[in-house]
């Protein structure tokens, strides 16, 4: 069993990575550049620059910007610093964006010239710097020391996640130095140090990506990332750089294996690819480990963590359609409706305990509460609104949100087991089931399915003929495309709010 290594700040080590080796790759872009030696030298002024605008340690600085290696700076130059980042999602709107900046308490707004455009005649509650002005504002000099002690230092704020919403003001998830490093560390058993070549197509402020961008930095290596995803031009891409890991979701995946050319990319130079943000089809896992070198990892958790799973998809083949073991040092409880635990084969919802834990949502503690389950021993574990069953081997399978299991005439169904029928379809490229109103049965369930080549009405007799009496789909609706998050998530809430059709 690897030994996990001793805290490092990650400022350090990238300080550290551009003396020792300053002409390295440590940052691509598109067509921009940063060498090690660049990279910790542009973060130092960052670093110099907030402490001489007085941003105080434990605070935080906001950045509404698309994917920039001046984003990468300032995320290491706050951090020398001391200082958290709250990177926001430029697709939130504008008013949710207002609300986020002010919520993290950022002093300072770091803003591209692309969102400015869409936010011009909005007020924010911070100072405005340009990023395509960085220059202008960044100091000369290198940063004071920060002195405190890693004690001191483990519990402040590292970065504030704000998810995208569809509705209200997403809430500010907090993790600290502490909790970082635990995915820092985690990046050693799985290859990532000065030869990896780490190619990413997610948002920097989506913690997918920073699972898997933090520790290439941390430890040295080549950060590539596309600034906007092209599933051909992504391939092209890592067979120029000789990637050798790359964090993508099931929906980036998919579009790879669809493509007619794909056998004909050089991705020999593949270590490891991992997954994670959405549900991953065991077909679609199949058809990778076939056909894509390297091995596919696939993680299982949420931003808010607490407890955490992890497939080796290559190890463990007549898995696939499990999400795998807890990670080590994870706890995981399956908690039915009525406090108790789930046997074997029965049906809860998963609840988790780890260091790699958030320290709360952000100014909201009732939140932060209402997401805590408390062992009888004491010990808090976080809820996920996950459902899952667990089998003879210790394996986890979803079966899908609690809040989108739909309960009609009385009986639980669970949406997943509809989708992996439906799925089983050879005309059906995509799919999603949710609940929608019903005079009979309070509730029934609608299947909203991707399949140019059939019709609704064969599709719901195809899968009626092959799903148990209560699961059967009262309609099935065709459409171009599931509304998805910037991450692949289906947006369920949208199809149940654009439902126009009736059932009985």
């Amino acid at each position: 069993m690897t030994t996990a290594p001793d805290f490092r700040r990650i400022s350090d080590l990238v300080a550290d990575h551009g003396r020792t080796r300053p002409d390295a790759p440590a940052v691509t872009v598109g067509d921009a550049h940063l060498t090690w030696g660049q990279l910790a030298a542009r973060s130092a002024r960052v670093a110099a620059s907030l402490q001489r605008d007085g941003v105080p340690v434990g605070s935080a600085i906001a950045i509404i910007s698309g994917t920039s290696t001046d984003y990468v700076a300032l995320y290491m130059g706050a951090l020398m610093a001391g200082i958290a980042v709250a990177p926001m999602p430029p697709s939130a709107t504008p008013e949710q964006l207002v609300a986020m900046v002010k919520d993290s308490g950022a002093p300072l707004l770091f803003l591209d010239a692309a969102n400015a455009e869409a936010l011009a005649q909005m007020q924010f509650d911070a100072r405005i710097i340009m990023i395509e002005a960085l220059d202008g504002w960044l100091a000369d000099g290198p940063p004071a020391a920060l002195n405190m002690t890693d004690d001191a230092l483990l519990p402040l704020p590292f970065n504030i996640i704000y998810s995208s919403g569809t509705t209200g003001v997403p809430k500010g998830i907090i993790h600290s130095w502490r909790m970082r490093w635990a995915h820092l560390a985690g990046g050693l058993p799985v290859g990532y140090g000065p030869d990896a070549v780490c190619l990413l197509a997610t948002p920097l402020y989506s913690n997918t990506t920073l699972v898997s961008a933090l520790p290439c930095l941390a430890w040295g290596g080549h950060l590539v990332m596309m600034p906007k995803f092209d599933a051909r031009g992504f391939l092209q891409l890592a067979q120029k750089v000789r990637a050798t890991h790359s964090m993508l979701v099931p929906v980036q995946y998919r579009r790879f294996m669809d493509l007619p050319d794909f056998g004909s990319y050089d991705l020999s130079s593949y270590q490891m690819k991992f997954c994670t943000s959405a549900p991953f089809d065991a077909a679609l896992k199949a058809d990778i480990l076939q056909r894509w070198p390297g091995g596919l990892i696939e993680y299982w958790g949420m931003t808010e963590g607490g407890g955490g799973t992890v497939l080796v998809a290559h190890a463990n083949p007549t898995k696939l359609h499990t999400v795998g073991h807890p990670i080590p040092g994870h706890e995981i409880l399956l908690v039915k409706e009525d406090g108790s635990e789930a046997e074997v084969g029965e049906i809860g919802e998963i609840v988790g305990h780890s260091g790699a834990t958030m320290s709360g949502y952000a100014n909201r503690p009732e939140a932060t509460r209402a997401t805590q389950w408390i062992h009888p021993d004491g010990r808090i574990f976080i809820r996920t609104g996950d459902l899952a069953r667990r089998d003879a081997d210790g394996f986890l399978e979803l079966v899908g949100r609690a809040k989108d299991m739909i309960i009609s005439g009385g009986f639980n169904i669970y949406p997943v087991d509809i989708e992996q029928v439906l799925a089983q379809h050879p005309a059906v490229r995509d799919c999603a089931v949710v609940g929608v109103p019903s005079r009979a049965w309070g509730e029934t369930p609608v299947a909203f399915v991707v399949a140019p080549d059939a019709t609704a009405e064969e599709l719901r007799e195809w899968a009626n003929s092959r799903l148990g009496k209560v699961q059967r789909l009262a309609a099935v609706q065709l459409v171009g495309e599931l509304p998805r998050s910037v991450i692949g998530k289906i947006l369920k809430r949208e199809l149940r709010d654009g439902w126009a059709g009736e059932v009985g």
